[in-house]
């Protein structure tokens, strides 16, 4: 295997560090757990100057003192010893990358000091003589926009002028000496950045601070959902999920099943790759022409939510709100994730302080936050109905969320933890930088999940072929069909729900669509398959990151409350006939 040499990307989280990882590699990446962790690492390679280079894209950090498994993971890469340090920073705020800088010397490595976003610093009025602070570094400072490429080719250039930093900060007593590093940094800050004339707000900036306050901070976030509803439900749920669903029907289905039956006589592997349980006919049909979509048109909006500056925003203006169920604006990010993929948020969990806050959130997230193939979904479901079916579902879900977040806070002991948070820039998302990012986590997608599909179809193909699936509706039809109210078959959607939550729901989707449920019935299981276990991949993620015990505990809590509310909700439709 051929031996390249190491760049390492560090910087504080928000820098573009990620956008300038992708302009030195091009497409050719690769993503890997750190060993002994679930977090991920982009690795690629990037020729400069005809020599090629292994660059490695470090999770985000504000200090080697880490505090987070982020952290520890990017000071375990730099105890690697890379060849080459590029630090990334944001020009903006000069100060916050020094303070990591000086951190970053006493490691003894060649460095690269790169200011990204350098078209927004100069917006603001803010001037940076990179030719003075190289001089007072020691090592090269390269400006670069990284969003439209400005300055790559600069810092591709001056890879081979990378230089191990200058002692600027002296230790005292084994320790650094901050009245010392701190009086080093304004003195650098004030030889080599200037604000040139008055800077007036611009549109952008008043459109960040009023999307903190409550108004009108919630009244634009009601109008992001409202952008999230009609693209998820109406766009992608109905529209593109409606056309795949006509072409697999009508011509890919069929071509299988006589293609199939033709090469292959024995039965029972005709049926496992294109009966009714088909790994063909039904897996790839609900990855690609149901959950395909919609995941796809998910990753677009949260990315642009994500260039666009506004997650950040959300946290704050939510703060108050989540201090209501033990947690601050930090847990928001968790939960926006658990829209994309909840076995993802709940490792991300590990940003949140305490152990009391992570078990809050991930027993939220395993109960209360759809995924963004269900979301869509359902979406797409409770359009077909009303808006007021829409209302009723998003009220439980909601209602339950406070309730069991408030009851977890009172009962589970800890502290509450302070919030802080960098905030970015308002700004026009980068087409190209949402693309990447949406191609990547389709990649991830297409990795990660499909093979979850087709295995979760052949445990249902056997299970109905050994007449085990008639033996678990028997079981569970005392619940499904007296106390909710549901056909029978409505068990086999909550066996798939477990084995893919995004899954299930597309069943629901076909048996909704084949009008075989009323409108109040298809409420009813739509609250229950939210409410319902976390999904296999989800509740493996579980054991890993909260233990075996808590789970478990997490998995019959989630049922319980499914099914408990679920007939609660189904009296008290029948009761006012609303829907």
């Amino acid at each position: 295997m051929e031996r390249f040499k190491t760049i390492l990307l560090v910087g504080n989280p928000n820098v573009g560090k990620s956008v300038i990882f992708n302009k030195l590699t091009g497409k050719d990446v690769t993503v890997s757990n750190y060993p002994g962790t679930t977090v991920d690492i982009s690795s690629g390679i990037g020729s400069f100057e005809k020599e090629k280079y292994r660059v490695l894209d470090s999770p985000g950090m504000n200090s080697l003192i880490s505090y987070s498994e982020d952290e520890e993971i990017t000071k375990n890469l730099l105890k690697e010893r890379p060849d080459l340090v590029i630090q990334i920073g944001d020009a903006k705020n000069l100060r916050r990358a020094l303070h990591l800088f000086f951190e970053l010397t006493e490691i003894e490595m060649p460095m690269i000091l790169c200011l990204n976003m350098s078209d927004e610093a100069k917006e603001r009025g803010i001037r940076t003589d990179a030719g003075i602070l190289e001089e007072l570094l020691g090592i090269p400072v390269v400006a670069t926009v990284a969003i439209t490429g400005e300055g790559i080719n600069n810092l591709k250039l001056r890879i081979k002028d990378a230089r191990i930093p200058k002692k600027i900060v002296t230790k005292k007593d084994g320790a650094l000496a901050f009245d010392i590093y701190e009086k080093e940094i304004d003195g650098i800050v004030s030889r080599v950045q200037k604000r040139v004339g008055e800077i007036k707000p611009f549109l952008a900036d008043r459109l960040g601070n009023w999307a903190m306050k409550p108004f009108p901070g919630y009244v634009i976030l009601i109008a992001v959902l409202c952008l999230m509803y009609i693209f998820l439900g109406k766009f992608a749920a109905r529209i593109c999920v409606g056309f795949l669903e006509e072409l697999f029907e009508k011509y890919i289905n069929p071509f299988l099943y006589q293609s199939i039956t033709s090469i292959i006589p024995a039965p029972f592997i005709v049926d496992a790759l294109s009966g009714e349980y088909g790994v063909f006919t039904m897996a790839i049909r609900y990855s690609f022409a149901i959950i395909f979509p919609i995941v796809f048109c998910f990753f677009v909006f949260f990315g642009i939510l994500e260039d666009s500056g506004y997650l950040p925003r959300l946290c704050i203006l939510l703060d108050k709100a989540f201090r209501l169920i033990g947690l601050n604006g930090k847990a928001v990010l968790p939960m926006v994730l658990g829209l994309g993929c909840g076995a993802m948020a709940v490792i991300s969990t590990r940003i949140l302080s305490t152990k009391k806050e992570r078990l809050i959130a991930v027993l939220l997230l395993s109960l209360a936050i759809p995924c963004s193939a269900q979301l869509g979904i359902i979406f797409g479901i409770l359009s077909g109905i009303s808006f007021r079916a829409l209302l009723i579902w998003l009220f439980v879900v909601i209602f339950l969320l406070i309730l069991v977040g408030h009851f977890s806070e009172k009962v589970l002991s800890g502290a509450k933890t302070p919030f802080l948070l960098e905030v970015p820039p308002i700004r026009i998302p980068s087409v190209e930088n949402i693309l990447m990012k949406t191609r990547m986590r389709l990649v991830w997608y297409l990795r990660e999940v499909i093979p979850f599909f087709v295995l979760a179809t052949f445990i249902l193909f056997l299970i109905n072929r050994f007449n085990i699936l008639s033996l678990i509706e028997w079981i569970f039809s005392p619940i499904v069909v007296n106390w909710l109210c549901l056909p029978a078959r409505l068990a086999e959607v909550f066996i798939v729900g477990f084995l893919r939550r995004d899954y299930g729901a597309a069943g629901l989707y076909v048996l909704a669509k084949d009008g075989l449920l009323t409108p109040s019935q298809i409420v009813v299981s739509l609250v229950v398959l939210t409410l319902f276990v976390p999904c296999f991949a989800q509740f493996l993620v579980l054991n890993r990151e909260v233990g075996i015990k808590k789970a478990f505990f997490i998995f019959f809590f989630t049922l319980s409350c499914s099914f408990f509310f679920g007939g609660i909700l189904n009296f008290f439709l029948k009761i006012i006939r609303i829907v």
